[in-house]
């Protein structure tokens, strides 16, 4: 309601909202009066349905009358203490803002003292403390499953945080660099570039580089190709450069898939992966826990 540029929609609003209770008010006022004595023939309404479902001029239950009658009290009470009437924010100022920014507090005044504690001990320390896991673990399954599975192997376009293959190195120092300022990876699109045949011989090679069945012929002519324009950022081996984020295409593990398609795939129309930033949203202390948590996963025998 405050993004209103004009006072029109509040008061139309309002407007809406006040007469449909009152509406209602009066609708079961005037039913409420509607009774048959007794001995009086019940009459039919004139609604029928279905051929012989017909409507009768019963007299609604009391108790259905009074159950009403307290949901209209209680959406005027509500109405009158919270926001609901336009920009009219009610007698107790609530928001959903606020009630947010008041929960946070309470709940940064409670666990700030661990954060603390933890802030104080490495990365490698931190993943050795089983509440400090446990913690970690709670963080991660509610901000990083979504993207890297509640396994954390990942799935296509998103790592897997299991093994030993890091884009952009998995010290815990990096670790906790990636979460708190995220990482933005873009592999540009060459199939304009290249053409569709030369596509191929380069996929190829890279297939060769992993040791991946693959078409000789052609990646004895992507390698020039290969050499010429990726190696720049793969590197003249194709072992990658964690610096750039860029993958090592020699260890058969692949963020998209390996297969020819999907390299032909890659080649021609680039990638580009997004990983948010979290500093803000979760502070250091969480971050530290998480970079953690993180690092053991692949660091079992370390952790413990």
């Amino acid at each position: 309601m405050s993004d209103f540029v004009s006072d029109f929609w509040s008061i139309y609003i309002t407007v809406i909202v006040v007469v449909g209770i009152v509406g209602l008010t009066y609708l079961l006022y005037t039913q409420s009066k509607t009774t048959v004595q007794k001995g009086e023939e019940v009459k039919i309404t004139g609604h029928v349905w279905d051929d012989d479902l017909a409507e009768y001029n019963n007299p609604l239950p009391r108790w259905w009358m009074l159950m009403f009658y307290i949901t209209l009290v209680f959406g005027a009470v509500y109405l009158v203490l919270y926001p609901g009437l336009g920009t009219w924010k009610g007698l107790r100022g609530w928001t959903s803002v606020g009630q947010y920014k008041e929960e946070k507090a309470q709940a940064e005044a409670k666990y700030q003292p661990l954060y603390d504690k933890f802030m104080k001990m490495d990365v490698k320390a931190v993943a050795a403390d089983p509440e400090a896991q446990a913690m970690g673990k709670r963080l991660f399954q509610t901000y990083c499953v979504q993207c890297h599975g509640s396994d954390a192997r990942g799935a296509k376009g998103f790592p897997n945080l299991t093994d030993n293959d890091w884009l952009y190195g998995g010290t815990p120092e990096i670790i906790k660099t990636t979460l708190n300022g995220g990482r933005h990876g873009q592999m540009p699109a060459f199939g304009a570039a290249f053409g569709e045949e030369k596509v191929k011989d380069v996929a190829n090679y890279a297939m060769s580089l992993s040791g991946k069945k693959h078409d000789a012929e052609r990646a004895s002519r992507g390698k020039e190709t290969f050499a010429a324009i990726c190696s720049a950022c793969h590197g003249p081996d194709g072992k990658g450069n964690q610096a750039l984020g860029a993958p090592n295409l020699t260890d058969n593990i692949w963020l998209y898939g390996g297969t020819e398609k999907t390299i032909i795939e890659t080649v021609t129309n680039g990638r580009n992966n997004q990983m948010p930033a979290w500093k803000d949203f979760l502070g250091d202390g969480k971050v530290h826990l998480l970079a953690s948590y993180v690092w053991s996963l692949s660091n079992k025998a370390k952790a413990e």
